[in-house]
Protein backbone atom coordinates (compact mmCIF):
# COMPACT_ATOMS: atom_id res chain seq x y z
CA UNK A 1 0.00 0.00 0.00
CA UNK A 2 2.76 2.44 0.94
CA UNK A 3 4.54 1.86 -2.36
CA UNK A 4 1.28 2.76 -4.12
CA UNK A 5 1.16 6.10 -2.34
CA UNK A 6 4.70 6.96 -3.50
CA UNK A 7 4.04 5.71 -7.02
CA UNK A 8 0.74 7.55 -7.24
CA UNK A 9 2.34 10.75 -5.92
CA UNK A 10 5.13 10.49 -8.49
CA UNK A 11 2.56 9.88 -11.22
CA UNK A 12 0.49 12.90 -10.14
CA UNK A 13 3.61 15.08 -10.15
CA UNK A 14 4.43 13.85 -13.66
CA UNK A 15 1.01 15.01 -14.85
CA UNK A 16 1.28 18.41 -13.14
CA UNK A 17 4.91 19.27 -13.77
CA UNK A 18 4.58 20.35 -17.39
CA UNK A 19 5.99 23.88 -17.03
CA UNK A 20 9.30 22.76 -15.57
CA UNK A 21 10.40 19.91 -17.81
CA UNK A 22 14.04 20.94 -17.79
CA UNK A 23 16.19 19.34 -15.12
CA UNK A 24 17.70 22.79 -14.55
CA UNK A 25 14.26 24.20 -13.76
CA UNK A 26 13.49 21.35 -11.38
CA UNK A 27 16.85 21.60 -9.60
CA UNK A 28 16.44 25.34 -9.07
CA UNK A 29 12.85 24.89 -7.84
CA UNK A 30 14.01 22.13 -5.47
CA UNK A 31 16.65 24.45 -4.05
CA UNK A 32 14.12 27.27 -3.75
CA UNK A 33 11.71 24.95 -1.92
CA UNK A 34 14.46 24.03 0.55
CA UNK A 35 15.20 27.70 1.16
CA UNK A 36 11.51 28.38 1.75
CA UNK A 37 11.43 25.68 4.45
CA UNK A 38 14.41 27.35 6.13
CA UNK A 39 12.65 30.71 5.92
CA UNK A 40 9.39 29.34 7.34
CA UNK A 41 11.22 27.84 10.33
CA UNK A 42 13.15 31.08 10.87
CA UNK A 43 9.90 33.09 10.76
CA UNK A 44 8.39 30.74 13.35
CA UNK A 45 11.20 31.88 15.62
CA UNK A 46 11.62 35.53 14.69
CA UNK A 47 8.12 36.67 13.71
CA UNK A 48 5.70 34.37 15.50
CA UNK A 49 7.85 33.27 18.41
CA UNK A 50 6.02 29.97 18.87
CA UNK A 51 9.40 28.21 18.92
CA UNK A 52 12.82 29.29 20.10
CA UNK A 53 16.26 28.07 19.16
CA UNK A 54 18.71 27.69 22.02
CA UNK A 55 21.88 26.50 20.37
CA UNK A 56 24.81 25.32 22.39
CA UNK A 57 27.50 22.70 22.25
CA UNK A 58 26.23 19.14 22.49
CA UNK A 59 27.73 17.51 25.56
CA UNK A 60 27.70 13.75 25.92
CA UNK A 61 29.59 12.28 28.87
CA UNK A 62 32.53 10.15 27.78
CA UNK A 63 31.23 7.20 29.78
CA UNK A 64 27.80 7.28 28.07
CA UNK A 65 27.00 4.40 25.77
CA UNK A 66 25.69 4.95 22.27
CA UNK A 67 22.21 3.96 23.44
CA UNK A 68 22.37 6.55 26.23
CA UNK A 69 23.76 9.36 24.07
CA UNK A 70 20.38 10.48 22.78
CA UNK A 71 19.37 11.44 26.34
CA UNK A 72 22.10 14.09 26.32
CA UNK A 73 21.58 15.48 22.81
CA UNK A 74 19.27 18.40 22.15
CA UNK A 75 17.28 19.54 19.13
CA UNK A 76 17.96 23.11 20.28
CA UNK A 77 14.24 23.77 19.83
CA UNK A 78 12.05 25.06 22.64
CA UNK A 79 8.29 25.32 22.38
CA UNK A 80 5.85 23.96 19.83
CA UNK A 81 4.77 25.18 16.42
CA UNK A 82 1.51 27.07 16.43
CA UNK A 83 -1.11 25.84 13.94
CA UNK A 84 -0.31 28.62 11.45
CA UNK A 85 3.45 27.98 11.44
CA UNK A 86 2.92 24.22 11.27
CA UNK A 87 0.64 24.67 8.27
CA UNK A 88 3.19 26.91 6.52
CA UNK A 89 6.10 24.53 7.14
CA UNK A 90 4.03 21.53 6.03
CA UNK A 91 3.10 23.41 2.85
CA UNK A 92 6.76 24.18 2.12
CA UNK A 93 7.78 20.56 2.79
CA UNK A 94 5.02 19.45 0.41
CA UNK A 95 6.43 21.76 -2.26
CA UNK A 96 9.89 20.32 -1.73
CA UNK A 97 8.51 16.80 -2.04
CA UNK A 98 6.74 17.79 -5.26
CA UNK A 99 9.97 18.93 -6.89
CA UNK A 100 11.88 15.98 -5.44
CA UNK A 101 9.37 13.63 -7.08
CA UNK A 102 9.71 15.69 -10.27
CA UNK A 103 13.48 15.21 -10.23
CA UNK A 104 13.01 11.48 -9.65
CA UNK A 105 10.67 11.37 -12.65
CA UNK A 106 13.14 13.17 -14.90
CA UNK A 107 15.91 10.78 -13.83
CA UNK A 108 13.66 7.70 -14.07
CA UNK A 109 14.16 6.96 -10.36
CA UNK A 110 11.50 5.48 -8.11
CA UNK A 111 11.07 7.60 -5.00
CA UNK A 112 9.78 4.52 -3.21
CA UNK A 113 12.92 2.56 -4.10
CA UNK A 114 15.10 5.39 -2.81
CA UNK A 115 13.17 5.41 0.47
CA UNK A 116 13.57 1.64 0.78
CA UNK A 117 17.32 1.88 0.15
CA UNK A 118 17.68 4.54 2.83
CA UNK A 119 15.58 2.48 5.24
CA UNK A 120 17.84 -0.54 4.66
CA UNK A 121 20.90 1.61 5.41
CA UNK A 122 19.30 2.81 8.63
CA UNK A 123 18.54 -0.74 9.71
CA UNK A 124 21.96 -2.09 8.89
CA UNK A 125 24.18 0.80 10.00
CA UNK A 126 21.98 2.54 12.55
CA UNK A 127 23.36 5.82 13.86
CA UNK A 128 26.60 5.34 11.91
CA UNK A 129 24.76 6.02 8.60
CA UNK A 130 24.76 9.77 9.05
CA UNK A 131 27.90 11.81 9.07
Amino acid sequence: MKDLICTEFQSSVEKCLWRHRSVLDVLSKLQEASARINRAVAKSVTCCGCIEIEGNKQRVPAEATLDEADRFLSTHLKGNLCPQCREQIEEEIGCLMFYLAGLCNLMDISLYDVLLQEQKKLYSLGPFTLS
